[in-house]
């Protein structure tokens, strides 16, 4: 019997933040088996933009202060 998606919703609710994670990479990939390959190419070109100096940091204590 299947089961609908309220009831899966509740079900992930009680996963350890690791089994979420883990659970969104499977669903991510089945979506699109390309991803691994695109979210590479996307961290190359970001790293590199970081190393050349040409986009702006933002420091940790900024962000997590933002989200308090």
């Amino acid at each position: 019997m299947a089961k609908n998606v309220d009831d899966i919703t509740e079900e992930i609710r009680k996963l350890s933040d690791a089994d979420k994670l883990r659970l969104l990479e499977t669903m991510v990939s089945d979506l699109d088996p390309e991803i691994d390959r695109v979210w590479a190419d996307e961290a190359r070109k970001r790293w590199s933009a970081y190393k050349a100096g040409k986009v702006p940091t933002v420091s940790y204590v900024s962000v997590m202060a933002k989200y308090r």
